[in-house]
């Protein structure tokens, strides 16, 4: 645009500089003629120059509208529910409480320091409950890793969802709310890998218990057949009746 208006002002020049000139005609001065045609070309120039920046600054709106332009898509409630379903059997697990205070409670009644001056119906009852606090653990360690894989084919639902939504981001907002939920994604996943975690370790560590207490309970019934107390009754027994 410049070159044309630079082209028009070198040929509005040489016209006038080809016009004959007689001193007892001239009723317009070519100098000023010039001047005004040369500020004409340059308020025209800088129009053109205006238009052009607004014309950036359009663009530039329309990039930054694009920028902040929300995600319409939202994964939180599905990875909220997957996690759910595992959180769901750890509540219900049965045996010894998940709860820090009724654990506490329960682990000091039937996994006791000691099993001296206990009788042999509580060492027998709380070898019981021992058993069934492990039994009730790989129970819930076995359902939560079968609901582990289950979660495996929403994770990945979840995860094309995403990837699909990342790539058809148009602003950076949407790009960087696709990436959040790509990291939320990923924090379930660890927490889900923790719970799993929670089950396996209840498990070990209640058959720990149980073995240290299956000993206690042997060396309090040897010490107790050890004694020179004479712990029964002796009466006597007719085998063959008259």
């Amino acid at each position: 645009m410049k070159n044309a208006w630079r082209t028009l002002t070198v040929a509005v020049i040489a016209l006038i500089l080809t016009v004959p000139v007689h001193a007892q005609f001239v009723v317009l001065d070519p100098f000023n003629l010039i001047q005004t045609t040369l500020t004409a070309i340059r308020s025209a120039i800088q129009i053109e120059n205006q238009i052009q920046s607004l014309e950036n600054e359009a663009v530039m709106l329309e990039n930054e509208a694009k920028n902040l332009s929300s995600l319409k898509f939202n994964s939180l409630s599905r990875l909220q529910a997957i996690l759910a379903t595992i959180q769901q059997l750890l509540n219900r697990a049965q045996g010894l409480s998940l709860q820090l205070q009724q654990a506490t409670q329960q682990f000091a009644r039937f996994y006791p320091n000691a099993y001296v001056g206990a009788s042999i119906d509580q060492m027998m009852s709380d070898r019981a409950q021992q058993w069934t606090n492990s039994h009730e653990a790989l129970r819930t360690t076995v359902q939560v890793q079968a609901q582990s894989q289950q979660n495996f084919a929403s994770d990945e639902s979840v995860i094309a969802d995403l990837i699909a939504q990342s790539q058809g981001a148009i602003g950076a907002l949407q790009a960087a709310q696709a990436t959040n939920q790509l990291l939320a994604l990923h924090a379930k996943q660890l927490i889900q890998a923790q719970q799993m975690a929670i089950a396996q370790d209840r498990v070990t560590a209640l058959e720990h218990a149980r073995a240290v207490e299956a000993e206690a309970r042997s060396n309090a019934m040897r010490l107790s057949f050890m004694t020179q107390q004479t712990n029964y009754t002796p009466i006597d027994v007719t085998i063959f009746p008259r």
